[in-house]
């Protein structure tokens, strides 16, 4: 993947899966951006971080990842950018909610290595028409 480094945000409370998945998607021409929960996510968003992609758990503490997606979908922050859930809840109830909140994928952390889990991404990004 050469070219222009696309942006990310990557949204999770957990600072291990955080610092790694930071480091693999930037060896993979992504320039990544961290949020430890929804709160600072927004904060972020609402100061100008624009991202092309939104990577977020859904089990955080304070607030969750459903949450988060509510309150950027209605302050409409990130409105061109591409969510992609990256979780252990994996009941269909949850892919389904995902959906209705614009999710345009669900990834299982458990079912992914880091490796397959950059590929799941660069291939939703890859399947997005982008106008230009």
């Amino acid at each position: 993947m050469e070219g222009k480094k696309r942006k990310i945000l990557i949204v999770d409370d957990d600072n291990f899966l955080l610092d790694m998945y930071a480091l693999k998607f930037s060896q993979n021409n992504f320039e990544v951006y961290t949020a430890e929960g929804g709160a600072q996510a927004i904060e972020k968003m609402k100061g100008g971080l624009n991202p092309e992609v939104l990577l977020m758990d859904i089990i955080m503490p304070e607030m969750d990842g459903f949450e988060m997606l509510e309150k950027i979908n209605t302050q409409k922050l990130c409105t061109n950018c591409l969510k992609i859930v990256l979780s252990n809840k994996s009941e269909q109830k949850d892919i389904d909610k995902g959906k209705t909140l614009g999710v345009a994928g669900y990834i299982v952390k458990a079912n992914s290595t880091p490796a397959e889990v950059i590929e799941q991404v660069a291939k939703i990004l890859a399947n997005k028409v982008t106008p230009k």
